[in-house]
C-alpha cells in the first residue's frame, strides 16, 4: 500500500508543489503562439501590400504631373522669333501654338493717338489752382463730365480726376524751364478722337481755356492725330487700333515698335527639337524608374521569402499593362510620325523602355513641328492626343474606382481590419482559456488536497496496523 500511494503522490507532484500559474501560462502561450502568428504574418504582408500599392499610385501620380507641368513651359512648345525687333517683335499666347508660320509682315504705320498740350503758364505748378467748375471728354464711347471743386482746384487734381474717370483719355502735369501745361492723350487708333468742353465756375482762365473740339487755339494745340496701326501679312493688307496685335496670327502677339515701309520682317517659330530630345530621355528615365520598382514588387521569386510584396496581385500586372502600352498608342492621327515607337522609344521585354537616339534625331530632322505637335500638341483644335494627354488618360484609367488598382486597396484595407479584428478575438479566446485552466487547475488542487487528507489518514491506519501486528 505504502509504495502504491507514493507512486500516486509522485505522479500528482504532491509534496513538491504543481506552480499551477506557471502552468496555465505554459498552455495558453502554446495555443496562442502559432495562432498569433499566423495572424501577424498576414497582417505584416498585407500593411507591405497597402504600403506597396499606395506607393506604386503616388509615384504614377508625381511621373504624369511633373510630365504636364514640364509640357506645359515654353521651352517644349517652340519659340517664336522676328528677324528685326526693332520693327515688330513677337511673343507666344496662352491656349495653344501658333499657326501659319513662318510669315513675311510689313510695317506701313503706326497706331497712334490723339495729343493734345494746353498752353505753358509760366511760374505755374502743379499745385497752382486751375478754377473751378466742369470738364466734360467726348469719345466714341460716350461722356464723361469732371467736376473740378475746392478739393481738386490744381493741375495736379485736374489730371488725377481725368485718370480716375475711365473716359479713354488720360491726362498729366509737365512743368519745366518755361512752366506748367496739362497734356491729354488719348486711346490709339482712329475711331478714338476725342473733344473737351469746359464751364468755369469762377471764371478761371486754365480752366476755360482747356476746351477742344477739333481746332487748335491759343491755349489747346494737338501735337497727333490718332490713326489705325497698317500691316500687310503676306502680302494682305490688315488696320488695327493697336500697335499690340493679337489675333493676326493664332496664339501669337505682333508688337509694332516704328514703322518701315517696303521692309520685310520675317517671323518664324523655332521648333524645340533639342527640348524635346532632352525630355523624351528623361521620360523614359523616369518611367523606367517606375517599372523597375514595379517589377520588383511583382517578382516572382523562389518561394514567398524571395517573391515581392506585391506578387500575384492583379491590379499590378493591370497596371504594368496599360503602362507598357504607352509606345504603341498614337499620340497624333495625321503625319508620318504616330506613336512613341516611330521616333524610337521601344519596349523591353522586362517592360522597361529603351530610346534610340539616331532615330529620334532623325525624326526630329526630317518633321521637327510634326514631332512637337505629336509629344505636345497646342490649342483646342489640335487633333493630337499628345504625350501628356495620354499620360493622364493612362493613369486616371488605372485609378478608376472600379479599377483593379482601387478593389485592390479596398481589398487589403478590408483585409486590415479583418486582422485587427483576429487579432482582439484572439486575445478575448486566450482570456476565456486562462480563465478555464485556472479553474481546472484550482479545482484539481482542491481535489488533490481532499486526496492528502485521505492519503494521511490511510498511512496512519496502516501505521497502525503494522504496530498491532508487531505486538
Amino acid at each position: 500500500m505504502s509504495s502504491i500511494g507514493s507512486s500516486i503522490l509522485t505522479s500528482l507532484g504532491a509534496g513538491s508543489g504543481i506552480d499551477t500559474a506557471s502552468l496555465v501560462s505554459s498552455l495558453v502561450s502554446a495555443t496562442r503562439e502559432p495562432r498569433q502568428t499566423a495572424i501577424t504574418s498576414n497582417q505584416t504582408l498585407n500593411s507591405s501590400r497597402i504600403s506597396a500599392l499606395a506607393s506604386a499610385i503616388s509615384s504614377l501620380d508625381t511621373f504624369a504631373d511633373a510630365l504636364s507641368e514640364v509640357l506645359s513651359t515654353s521651352a517644349y512648345t517652340g519659340t517664336p522669333n522676328s528677324n528685326d525687333t526693332s520693327i515688330a517683335s513677337v511673343s507666344l499666347l496662352s491656349g495653344g501654338t501658333p499657326t501659319g508660320l513662318p510669315a513675311q509682315l510689313t510695317v506701313e504705320q503706326l497706331a497712334t493717338a490723339r495729343v493734345l498740350s494746353s498752353s505753358t503758364v509760366t511760374g505755374a505748378t502743379s499745385s497752382t489752382a486751375v478754377g473751378t467748375g466742369t470738364l466734360t471728354i467726348t469719345t466714341a464711347s460716350g461722356t464723361k463730365t469732371i467736376t473740378i471743386d475746392s478739393t481738386n482746384n490744381s493741375y495736379a487734381g485736374l489730371a488725377s480726376a481725368i485718370n480716375a474717370s475711365n473716359s479713354g483719355v488720360t491726362a498729366r502735369v509737365v512743368t519745366d524751364s518755361q512752366g506748367t501745361r496739362l497734356v491729354f492723350k488719348g486711346e490709339t487708333g482712329a475711331d478714338n478722337d476725342f473733344s473737351i468742353s469746359t464751364s468755369a465756375d469762377d471764371g478761371g482762365n486754365v480752366l476755360a481755356g482747356l476746351g477742344w473740339s477739333g481746332t487748335d487755339s491759343s491755349t489747346m494745340t494737338s501735337s497727333s492725330a490718332p490713326q489705325n496701326a497698317k500691316i500687310t501679312l503676306d502680302g494682305v493688307a490688315y488696320e488695327y487700333a493697336d500697335n499690340s496685335i493679337d489675333d493676326a496670327i493664332p496664339y501669337l502677339r505682333i508688337d509694332l515698335n516704328k514703322a518701315s515701309p517696303g521692309t520685310t520682317v520675317n517671323l518664324t517659330m523655332t521648333q524645340p527639337t533639342s527640348g524635346l530630345a532632352d525630355l523624351l530621355k528623361e521620360f523614359v528615365d523616369a518611367y523606367n524608374t517606375l517599372m523597375k520598382a514595379l517589377n520588383t514588387a511583382t517578382a516572382a521569386g523562389t518561394d514567398s521569402s524571395t517573391s515581392g510584396v506585391l506578387n500575384g496581385v492583379s491590379g499590378v500586372r493591370d497596371m504594368k499593362k496599360q503602362l507598357s502600352a504607352l509606345t504603341s498608342t498614337e499620340l497624333s492621327s495625321t503625319g508620318t510620325y504616330k506613336t512613341l515607337a516611330d521616333i524610337g522609344v521601344g519596349t523591353n521585354r522586362d517592360g522597361t523602355l529603351t530610346l534610340d537616339t539616331d532615330r529620334l534625331a532623325q525624326a526630329l530632322e526630317s518633321d521637327p513641328e510634326g514631332v512637337t505637335n505629336m509629344v505636345n500638341p497646342q490649342g483646342s483644335g489640335s487633333t493630337a492626343t499628345g504625350l501628356s494627354k495620354l499620360m493622364d488618360s493612362v493613369r486616371d484609367n488605372i485609378e478608376k474606382d472600379d479599377g483593379p488598382i482601387k478593389l485592390a486597396q479596398e481589398r487589403y484595407d478590408k483585409l486590415a481590419d479583418d486582422y485587427t479584428d483576429q487579432l482582439s478575438k484572439l486575445d478575448d479566446q486566450m482570456t476565456n482559456y486562462e480563465e478555464h485552466l485556472t479553474k481546472v487547475y484550482a479545482a484539481m488542487e482542491t481535489r488533490l488536497s481532499a486526496l492528502k487528507a485521505t492519503q494521511s489518514y490511510l498511512q496512519q491506519q496502516i501505521d497502525a496496523w503494522n504496530n498491532s501486528s508487531d505486538n
